[in-house]
């Protein structure tokens, strides 16, 4: 992964806003909230004459298509990150400081959290092997909790190369976001003419890297700058082309099924996301200051990375909890997208909501340590980088267990060491003071 220096602070560029952005902390903080409500209004618990089952509650059901509609955020999420992103590259830039600076404290913040969480379900899961629970049920367990990690994977490949298209940006904007959307759009017809759906998968990059090039439209204020005119008809045409895309049959009108691989349809939704962000941006960030909605976000961005981390296993937990209830009760739980399912699921939410705040405090010590000097090496951090990605894609492919627990741990940790400067070339320096990610 090369390491391109922007264009040096002569250039004929904007300076970055100073501050906080409170509309985009909001937003970024109900994209949180949202992605933990969608996670957990899916979780599906039944028992047999076999035992408890978890299941996706949300297969073959309805009313998955109009809750994705309402609760798809990760093209916001990366819109967010590539706004938060490009601003901090720059005010960095501007500080004096280097490229590798703002990729090693972007490995930092998202693995370090994760080695954590990562190593305490491992050990939780032999607790439970040991305990004598049914390894089927605790393989389960383990998949269910390594799905989410995909977005740790993307956003940490898409933030370790934001440099490069923030300096590709800057040299020629429209041509960077096209070709990626073109590549995504590639990708997808392809995939429909071949019939091999893992072609799909290539769009973990593009998709999301598209998504994260548009955030810095909105950055530079390209996006503000136009007619409010103008971006309504981008709105518009974007949520026309989605719906008719939907009609035609040519992608899912389930949202969730269109980010399992991603597909181009989720750079529509991208689109709208944007520009309605845009045209409402003053009354958001009037909203923002209101003493509730600052309190809401000033919670959630300051433990954005353990509350994501966290709030598959108190899923888990919670549904384990539930299935051990019914058992010794012997209490019959609804089938799922029953009416007496629905009626329980409004505790259900705001349950995983509150157990999930409560366990960010708790843990927000993690989140909130320093982040070490970074090496200067662009091969170190390349390797981090990459050891990183292979670590989360391992949990994916092959499942959470004890084994590969234990092995992303150690890969991650090695991870961590070679984004950090080696104690032999930081000897007789002073330790800088790097910010905290934005």
């Amino acid at each position: 992964m090369p390491i391109v220096e922007a264009p040096p602070a002569s250039a004929p560029l904007a300076s970055a806003p100073r501050g906080r952005d409170t509309g985009i902390d909001l937003l970024r903080a109900l994209c949180v909230t949202g992605v933990v409500l969608l996670h957990a209004i899916m979780v599906g618990v039944t028992v047999t004459a076999d035992g408890p089952v978890f299941a996706n509650a949300s297969e073959g059901a309805w009313w998955i298509v109009p809750v994705s509609w309402a609760l798809q955020v990760m093209p916001l999420f990366f819109i967010i990150g590539g706004f938060a992103g490009y601003l901090a590259h720059r005010r960095g830039r501007e500080r004096g400081e280097t490229d590798a600076t703002f990729v090693a404290a972007r490995i930092h913040r998202l693995l370090g959290p994760t080695v954590v969480v990562v190593g305490v379900v491992g050990a939780l899961l032999a607790a439970l092997l040991l305990a004598g629970v049914p390894g089927d049920l605790v393989a389960t367990a383990g998949f269910r909790f390594a799905q989410p990690l995909w977005f740790l994977g993307v956003f940490l490949l898409c933030q370790a190369l934001l440099p490069t298209f923030a300096a590709a940006h800057c040299r020629a904007p429209l041509a960077a976001l096209g070709l990626f959307a073109g590549a995504a759009v590639l990708v997808d017809v392809l995939r429909a003419h071949t019939g091999i759906d893992g072609l799909g998968f290539l769009n973990l990059a593009f998709v999301w890297l598209t998504l994260q090039q548009a955030g810095f439209f909105l950055a530079d204020g390209t996006i503000d700058a136009m007619s409010r005119r103008a971006r309504g008809f981008i709105v518009g045409g974007a949520l026309a082309a989605l719906i008719g895309a939907f009609a035609t049959g040519v992608y899912s009108p389930d949202l969730v099924a269109n980010i399992n691989p991603p597909t181009a349809a989720l750079l529509l939704v991208g689109v709208v996301h944007l520009g309605l962000v845009s045209l409402l941006r003053d009354r958001i960030a009037r909203f923002s200051r209101r003493p509730l909605a600052a309190a809401f976000s000033a919670f959630v961005n300051r433990r954005t990375m353990t509350i994501y981390l966290w709030h598959m296993p108190v899923l888990l937990a919670m549904a384990g909890v539930t299935a051990l209830v019914a058992l010794g009760t012997g209490a019959d739980l609804p089938e799922p997208s029953s009416p007496a399912w629905w009626a329980g699921r409004p505790l259900w939410l705001l349950t995983a909501l509150a157990l999930s705040a409560v366990l960010a405090v708790a843990l927000a010590r993690v989140e909130d340590r320093r982040t070490p000097e970074a090496t200067t090496s662009a091969r170190r951090l390349a390797c981090a980088t990459a050891l990183g990605i292979a670590m989360i894609a391992m949990l994916l492919v092959v499942g959470t267990t004890v084994v590969t627990a234990g092995i992303a741990v150690a890969g991650m940790w090695t991870a961590l060491r070679l984004a950090r400067r080696s104690d032999e070339s930081a000897r007789g320096e002073g330790v800088a003071d790097v910010v905290r990610v934005a």
